[in-house]
């Protein structure tokens, strides 16, 4: 039997635009198989949408030159935010996820979503101000939370080091945009902004987050791998034996994070005096020349690469992405991880692999937190049900 083809939405012919697989009448025509009558319907609704316009002239082949057809990433906007445990990143960015406007505060560990929220958004407002974005404008909004993220609810599952947390429908905060709000794990997000970096060389992924806490984000042929639960890539709580009866902030004994993760590693710097507020204090020093600072992170490193060595095994990624406030001092952690990673990889999964850093530097977080938002808003059924709307 033969299989029925759906007719193509015009939010289906907007993605082949936005991809640039199209970019004339005739070629939507071409692609899709409908009617010249039904493609003018459909671009008529996207070109009144704002979100595809009409550009310069493509070459003509014979007759009138054909007007080509544009994405348009200034027809709207969409909000991000990195919330962190100590830290919260925030921006305001078009439809491509270029960041037009960002800011950032440092805040008490353990605030409540109550606390914390009502900042976020004054801050995002703020930053909608400095970048000329009404709010009926806004087309999403990107979060991520170092937590586990239930994909089918968009709230967090487990979150030991955010508390107060779990089942928390963030979306509440920006209910008067009316728009799309994404959840997403902080590493994930980290993995979502190397669609716009290393991922074009490298679509098989894996995006390391190295910070307070540790954690990975997974590509595989370009497409986020989140897990049955939302719970793939909890690097962190990996068991390992040199943490053999350390207890972990997820009240669990013998986490990786408990000889790895900058929080620990700042509690250990305690027996060299003074000792540093954050990881990032840490890292500085280390750069400055610190050798007790550099020896535990080059430490951290090491510790981080003999889980990785199964990971890469398992996965066979082209590259290894290092991101996160350790990143910082990436030739320091990246000596220590390189010496096991190595020993404990296959020859057939390492000799060719990648360790680079984050394409995005600082501002990783919040360029995939736009990329989530973005891909939410301007996916085909999102597009198709705005049409209808405005219709």
């Amino acid at each position: 039997m033969t299989q029925r083809v759906a007719t193509p939405t015009a939010g289906a012919i907007f993605e082949l635009i936005r991809r640039g697989e199209v970019t004339t009448r005739a070629e939507v025509a071409a692609a899709t198989g409908l009617s010249r009558t039904a493609v003018t319907a459909r671009l008529t609704a996207l070109l009144a949408s704002g979100l595809v316009v009409e550009g310069s002239e493509a070459p003509s082949t014979g007759g009138r030159p054909p007007v080509q057809l544009q994405f348009n990433a200034a027809a709207g906007a969409v909000l991000a935010a990195a919330l962190g445990r100590s830290r919260t990143q925030m921006a305001v960015c078009d439809l491509e996820g270029r960041v037009l406007a960002s800011s950032e505060f440092d805040h008490e560990d353990g605030h409540a979503p109550d606390e914390l929220m009502p900042r976020v958004r004054t801050a995002l407002d703020a930053l909608m101000a400095d970048a000329g974005i009404p709010a009926d404008r806004v087309r999403g909004v990107g979060l991520s939370l170092p937590c586990t993220i239930d994909p089918a609810t968009g709230m967090s599952l487990s979150s030991p080091v955010m508390r107060g947390w779990d089942g928390v429908p963030l979306g509440r905060w920006f209910e008067d945009l009316d728009c799309v709000v994404h959840v997403e794990n902080d590493a994930n997000a980290l993995a979502l902004a190397e669609t716009h970096g290393h991922a074009l060389r490298w679509p098989d992924l894996v995006v390391l987050k190295a910070s307070t806490g540790l954690g990975a984000g997974v590509l595989i042929n370009g497409a986020l791998v989140r897990g049955f639960r939302g719970a793939a890539g909890e690097l962190g709580h990996t068991k390992v034996a040199a943490a053999d009866g350390r207890i972990c902030r997820c009240g669990d004994v013998g986490c990786l994070d408990t000889v790895a993760g900058g929080w620990a590693i700042v509690q250990d710097s305690a027996a060299d005096g003074d000792p540093p507020a954050h990881i990032r204090d840490l890292v500085s020093r280390a750069l400055d020349g610190d050798a007790a600072a550099r020896r535990r992170i080059r430490e951290s490193g090491r510790r981080v690469g003999e889980v990785l060595a199964g990971v890469v095994n398992l996965l066979n990624p082209g590259a290894l992405v290092i991101g996160g406030d350790i990143a910082a001092a990436y030739d320091i952690f990246v000596a220590g991880l390189r010496e096991t990673l190595y020993a404990g990889a296959t020859a057939a999964a390492s000799n060719a692999l990648e360790i680079v850093p984050s394409t995005h530097g600082a501002d990783a977080g919040i360029v995939g937190c736009a990329q989530a938002a973005v891909s939410d808003v301007l996916s085909p059924a999102t597009v198709d049900a705005m049409l209808r709307r405005q219709a």
